[in-house]
């Protein structure tokens, strides 16, 4: 904990927790999608909320927002004539001349995929994901990794194999910090503000701890195992076909980075230390998330490999590997008509124009900075040179391909093949009513800001517990995601209606499930 008084370790953490509310503001933007607040918001603020990039990105954003304010992209050409413009453009198979494209045709239905009884329980709604075969498994192999563990170096007396029941409530207590944000699941044990004696008479907490140790997925690596997430791929494969049994997305889904936020009291807490640990994730969370009801369709982790130039902190901002991301994402996607919304980072013709072939249409803003723009015009990327007013807009056209200038108290720049460009939008703003836009703009901006709503509702109800291996961060971050879904499973349900728990307290009765506090007696 840091010590009282204004020390210098509390003052920085003071001084993170600050920057980390300002980061978190300036992505509630149902209301200020578009600059309604600032005199410049061209930056992205949907372009990254990984804890790996938000730090840089906040620091970035005003660099940026000058950028597209400016006359023209860094090394390109200043803003053309008419004829020179027109003339660019063909050579692209650019046009001004613009025509009707149908939207795509949804073939599926969306929703869930089975009908929940009336009396199902949050456990229920957890076990679609992570049903007992799976936490059958984690017992078998933890016992066999502390097997193996003591057979290596040495007999551990206190030791006695895990039972299925102790393991969920293993489960139980991990989860638990979710809910509470305790600095440590081991506070649930102690006489402190975040002791729980209603849930620490379940399992000692020496037991636990025994079981924290030796808690595994897979135990042992096979001699064909070359993937770098062996420990953790198992379930993760076992989580999306959950995902997919359960639950049919709607056409409209976004490629993004959720937001995994500490709680800003548990920050303010930390020592410095603790602090520059919680820096060192190894790895990049990206999903693809139904944007109609924040459902996570699908879950993918980059691991950074190594520091050398095929690290993630090499390729952070560089377009192979967010293409890569893409479509790793959206590999079963294909030939239903998905309408998918990116941010800068993803956006690319050639990408876009891939995923055409395949069925599956994109909808995605772009920045000249972070964005591909290749086989873009240069003159679109350009700034015009005379004043603009709110709402106006240049278009051009390839193929089924539209890319959009769009003026809010700066440049916004989208690149669709999902809607057509002669059809007309509306953003509306508290400030200044209505402001026009092509349709892809307003469609644009109603899914990032439901994301950013889903992001409010649900990032703080991500597991507290920190551990050093990468393959266990991953693995919480997966449970985390499965009982928010299992939650959005749960409101759509008629079992929401008898009941109609919020989200802490859906997290509650998960845990009490999990526990079994029918009996409270200690274990071990």
């Amino acid at each position: 904990m840091a010590e009282g008084g204004g020390g210098p370790a509390r003052r920085k953490a003071l001084s993170l927790l600050e920057a980390a509310r300002s980061r978190y503001e300036s992505l509630q933007i149902s209301d200020d999608v578009f600059g309604e607040s600032g005199q410049d918001s061209s930056g992205n603020p949907f372009y990254s909320t990984s804890a790996d990039s938000r730090s840089a990105a906040s620091s970035q954003d005003e660099d940026d927002d000058e950028e597209d304010q400016g006359s023209a992209v860094p090394g390109g050409p200043g803003p053309m004539e008419e004829e020179e413009e027109e003339e660019e453009a063909e050579r692209g198979g650019w046009t001004r001349s613009l025509r009707d494209v149908p939207p795509p045709h949804f073939k599926d239905g969306s929703g869930p995929t089975r009908k929940m009884p009336l009396t199902a329980s949050a456990m229920d709604f957890f076990q679609l994901f992570v049903p007992d075969n799976v936490l059958k498994n984690m017992v078998v192999q933890t016992n066999m990794y502390a097997k193996k563990y003591q057979e290596r170096f040495g007999s551990d007396d206190a030791w006695i194999d895990v039972t299925l029941t102790e393991m969920k409530a293993f489960l139980g207590y991990m989860i638990s910090t979710s809910i509470h944000h305790c600095e440590s699941v081991l506070s649930i044990w102690s006489s402190g503000f975040y002791s729980n004696k209603s849930i620490a008479l379940i399992m000692t907490q020496s037991r636990f701890e025994k079981i924290l140790k030796y808690f595994h997925i897979v135990a042992f690596r096979s001699s064909q195992t070359t993937h770098s997430l062996y420990k953790i791929q198992p379930f993760l494969d076992s989580l999306q076909n959950g995902f997919d049994s359960a639950f049919r997305p709607s056409q409209a889904q976004v490629l993004h980075e959720p937001l995994i936020d500490e709680d800003p009291v548990f920050i303010a807490t930390c020592t410095e230390r603790e602090l520059r640990k919680r820096k060192k994730r190894k790895f990049s969370l990206w999903v693809r998330q139904c944007s109609s009801t924040g459902f996570i369709c699908q879950i993918y982790v980059h691991l950074k490999e190594g520091s050398g130039a095929d690290g993630l902190d090499a390729l952070k901002n560089k377009p192979q590997l967010h293409s890569m991301v893409a479509k790793s994402l959206c590999q079963n996607a294909s030939g239903k008509n998905y309408i998918i919304f990116t941010g800068p980072s993803i956006t690319s013709l050639n990408l876009f124009e891939e995923f055409e072939k395949q069925g599956i249409y994109c909808c995605g803003l772009l920045s000249t900075r972070k964005s591909d723009c290749t086989g873009l015009p240069p003159s679109m990327l350009n700034n015009s040179a005379t004043p603009q007013s709110r709402g106006q807009y240049r278009i051009r056209m390839k193929g089924n391909m539209s890319l959009i200038c769009w003026y809010n108290k700066g440049h916004f720049r989208f690149l669709t093949n999902a809607y057509s460009p002669v059809q007309q939008g509306v953003i509306i703003k508290r400030k200044s009513g209505e402001i026009p836009c092509p349709l892809a703009v307003e469609a644009f901006a109603a899914h990032l800001s439901y994301i950013c709503k889903y992001d409010d509702k649900y990032s703080k109800y991500f597991i507290s517990h920190k551990p050093n291996k990468t393959w266990q961060q991953v693995f919480w971050f997966a449970i985390s995601i499965a009982i928010n879904n299992a939650y959005i499973l749960y409101k759509m349900s008629e079992a929401y209606h008898v009941t109609r728990y919020s989200r802490a307290q859906f997290g509650e009765r998960l845990v009490k499930e999990l526990l079994g506090l029918e009996d409270t007696s200690p274990t071990h």
